[in-house]
């Protein structure tokens, strides 16, 4: 788990606090269709299997992190993974808003980060600078050139999200973000932690794990 700044007593407010508490939500609920029915989270990059890189960038970065499973069968098959808190989704066949919602329910934390499965290369550092952008905020959401936005690899304040979840129902991400006050990151800002910006990688065929592990040929 992320060791705590101390407090130097003349920064922002959460300098002062000695940091708010850190949550990390992935969501590995999905069907998994586009990926020829296989279960994305235990493909291998770089010699570790999905969920464990996120695991252990997580783990470097937030105070807890929880994994959102489809039902309790699934959730048997992270059983093996220590130092995760593992949960089923709340409202299922709902996409990522329902695994988004148990992860809520289930969090601890001032903020988490929540992050899709299929994502293996995300980068502490820009996870970091999303923590402290969604500072005086309910959210921090990259935010590309076209208008697209990265609402599964993003900052979240979990008491505006329990707030959203007791209001009208969101049936998708942009019903969610529709109803928060969002600080959308403009994804440029985001090369000067990660150049090439590989933490958004997702990989939904297996076409495209053939091209990220060309890009690694040492593997």
């Amino acid at each position: 788990m992320r060791s705590s700044p101390g407090s130097s007593g003349s920064g922002r407010q959460w300098e002062i606090r000695d940091y708010f508490m850190r949550s990390g939500i992935i969501l590995a609920g999905g069907e998994a269709r586009r990926a020829g029915g296989k279960e994305k989270y235990f493909f291998n990059h770089c010699g570790e299997t999905f969920i464990s890189r996120l695991v252990s960038t997580l783990n470097e970065i937030v105070d807890e992190v929880i994994i959102v499973a489809r039902d309790d069968e699934q959730c048997q098959r992270f059983s093996g993974i220590k130092g995760v808190r593992v949960v089923p989704d709340l409202h299922q066949g709902r996409g990522p808003v329902g695994g988004i919602h148990a992860g809520v329910c289930e969090a601890k934390g001032d903020f988490f980060f929540a992050v899709a499965c299929d994502m293996p290369c995300v980068s502490g550092a820009v996870i970091e600078y999303l923590f402290r952008a969604a500072e005086g905020y309910d959210a921090a959401i990259p935010r590309w050139e076209n208008g697209m936005t990265e609402p599964l690899h993003a900052v979240y304040r979990r008491q505006a999200l329990v707030e959203r979840f007791a209001g009208a129902e969101a049936r998708s991400m942009r019903d969610l973000m529709a109803g928060i006050a969002a600080h959308y990151v403009d994804c440029s800002l985001l090369r000067q932690y990660d150049p090439v910006l590989l933490t958004f990688t997702n990989i939904n065929h297996p076409e495209d794990l053939a091209r990220l592990r060309a890009l690694f040929p040492e593997e």
